[in-house]
Formats: structure tokens, sequence, C-alpha cells
């Protein structure tokens, strides 16, 4: 489903037992200099990764200094992000001229350590090709590197490398515990584009050989993920970038089944079962 961008005021965009993406929570916090924003999620881990600027956090009395060291968009630096537990009281005060700061979550009932990571701890993944149209880049911010740190939630940055070009193909779901060959694990995305007037479409193909949905996607767009296969494309000319968070129903690692259409074509796009792995 989509949610076209809009003011959320700093409230959830998607919320706590959110009826089409339960295991997930998802806000924007847009801050200027010296504010402060409070929150606390009961039954969510979550994690504060800023889009742009840079914000002090607090958490249960463990401060995490000089957060975010991004300028003008998501293009401007790499990542960072402060892991927060679930039920855990946070604040992020702003530091810069203005900030602009992703939460994720991820529905998970045990209390971990708080814990930061830094740019130097993002575990980078790029794979695809030109040939195939699939070249892009990810930026695990909590990935493989902090599994045993982390109940259910991953948060990654996806970004096209080159213009124009397709994300999540070949095809693939994760709507159903079926292990080994499937976890469910709900996924939304956060969607940015350079230059900022780009956009692109998100498909949601319920069933294989079935019709399914289109979503027109802009810079600022959001979209839930409740099932079925879900590929993404970005039009020529443009760069495209998305947030991107999962949150798994019975463990963390996710398992994605492939659509038996196009399944074969993981054979044909280089790297694509390192980053599979990743997943993790």
């Amino acid at each position: 489903m989509h949610i076209p961008p809009y003011d959320n005021q700093n409230a959830a965009i998607v919320d706590a037992d959110d009826a089409r993406v339960p295991l997930n929570y998802f806000n924007i916090v847009k801050l200027t200099k010296g504010q402060a924003f409070d929150y606390q999620v009961p039954g969510y881990e979550t994690c504060i990764v800023p889009a742009t600027g840079t914000v002090d956090v607090a958490v249960e009395g463990v401060s995490f200094s000089s957060l975010g060291n991004r300028g003008v968009d998501v293009w401007d630096g790499e990542p960072e992000g402060v892991y927060i537990p679930s039920g855990a009281k946070a604040r992020m005060v702003c530091v810069s001229d203005a900030a602009e700061v992703f939460v994720a979550g991820a529905k998970y009932d045990t209390v971990l350590e708080p814990f930061d990571v830094r740019a130097d701890g993002i575990d980078l993944v790029q794979y695809g090709s030109d040939d195939t149209k699939t070249h892009r880049k990810i930026k695990h911010i909590l990935g493989q590197k902090q599994h045993d740190k982390v109940g259910r939630l991953l948060v990654s940055e996806l970004y096209t490398v080159g213009q124009g070009g397709w994300s999540g193909f070949p095809s693939h779901k994760h709507d159903t515990d079926r292990l080994p060959d499937e976890t469910r694990h709900d996924e939304t995305y956060n969607f940015r584009f350079r230059p900022n007037h780009g956009s692109g479409l998100q498909m949601l193909q319920r069933e294989d050989n079935r019709p399914g949905d289109a979503y027109h996607i802009v810079d600022g767009s959001t979209i839930v993920i409740d099932n079925g296969y879900h590929p993404c494309c970005v039009l020529p000319g443009y760069e495209m970038y998305y947030f991107t968070i999962l949150g798994g129903l019975s463990q963390r690692s996710l398992v994605q089944y492939f659509q038996p259409t196009h399944a074969y074509q993981v054979e044909t796009i280089p790297g694509i079962k390192d980053m599979v792995a990743k997943f993790k």
C-alpha cells in the first residue's frame, strides 16, 4: 500500500499494531537546532537514523552524541544509527541547523542493550549490473554485523547505482512463516529521488502470473508491504534511494521466496546471492 508524502508533524506514519504491517513501526521526525523529541514504543525495538542533520541521542541514561553526518540529502555522507531497546524511553536533540530523522521499529518484547552504529560500522553490499538494469548498493545499519545484539529488526538503506533500473528483482516475497523456504517479515519503505522531482513505480503482485497492483512513488513516498511479490523501479535519468525496515515474526534472519516464474533470473544477476545472505 502507498502512503503519499505528507506533513506527519512528528507523529508515527506506521504506528504500533498497524493493521497492514503489525510487525513494523515507522516515524519521520523533523527538528531545528535545539529542539528535542521524546518517544517510547512499548513492545517494539527501534533504531534512530538521521536522514540529514545531526542529533544527540539519550536512552535510559545512556548517551550517544553527534549522530548523523549528512548534509543536503541521503546521498551526502554515510548513514549512522542508534539501537533503542524495546519500550525504552529515547530522546533526540538536534545539534545541527536542522535534522530529518527516521525511526524504524519491529515488534519484539525482550529488552536488550542500546548501542550505536557509526559510519565505519556499516555493512556495504553492492550487486547487480548495468546490463541487467539491477545495479545497486545496500548499506546495512542493523544487519549481519549486529545480529547478536538485536531481536527482530533489520534496517538498511538501498541506493540504485546509475540512473534508472530495477530493485527487488527477481521478484520475491516474505509474507509466510514456512521454513526453510520463507519467513514472515513485514516491510516498510520510504523513498527519495535525485533530483527530487524524479519518481518510480512500486509493484505488488499477490499471486504468480496474475495481475497485481502498481503505485506511483515520489520523493517522500512510504510503501508498506503486507504480502506479495514486490519489485520496484526508477525512471531513466534519476537515482532512487529507499530506507528499509524489516520486522520478523519468529526470527530476525530473512528468508526470501523468489517468484517461481522469475526465480531462474537469480543466476543472471551478479552478486545477488551474496546480497540475500546478508539479510541476517
